[in-house]
């Protein structure tokens, strides 16, 4: 499959939930155009942009089962979720275990072992400030020690004004 059938498939797996489907379309969009301009080679930005498609798969389990979308219970569900979504879209094994491994990391900043994730992380930290409105001094701190692609920084300061 190609990014684009796997993106309608995760929207038709989001059953009509807008929020999810927006945050996802954006974090995609972001994900996506870092890691262009960031030079990333095919394989990577192809890993890239299905983990950013898909980085939020269990929120609607994880909202049944928990309550709530804490990114640890998230990262738990969701490499389980992925790699059974992804099973029939002719990715190889390989590309579906680093997507899975993408996806069961995305709240984690520590160990950061590849550009896709450090890209993955960046792309939903600035979906996830515009959402919720986060303050000038949380985006001004996560630019300062989380960014690390030129192309994050630059596209992050551009969002924010800082």
């Amino acid at each position: 499959m190609t990014v684009s059938q796997i993106l309608e498939k995760m929207i038709a797996f989001s059953e009509g939930n807008t929020h999810d489907i927006d945050h996802l379309v954006r974090v995609w969009a972001y994900a996506k155009t870092i890691g262009e301009l960031e030079g990333l080679d095919p394989e990577t930005q192809f890993i890239l942009e299905i983990a950013a498609i898909t980085h939020d798969i269990a929120c609607p389990l994880c909202r049944e089962k928990y309550g709530n979308t804490n990114g640890k219970v998230q990262e738990k569900e969701g490499a389980p979720m992925v790699r059974a979504f992804l099973a029939d879209t002719g990715l190889t094994d390989a590309q579906i275990e680093r997507v899975a491994f993408l996806v069961g990391h995305h709240h984690t900043f520590a160990g950061i072992d590849g550009t896709d994730w450090q890209i993955l992380l960046e792309a939903d930290y600035i979906a996830n400030a515009i959402e919720n409105g986060y303050g000038r001094d949380s985006v001004s701190t996560f630019i300062g020690k989380i960014v690390k692609t030129e192309a994050g920084s630059r596209l992050s300061r551009a969002v924010f004004c800082c």
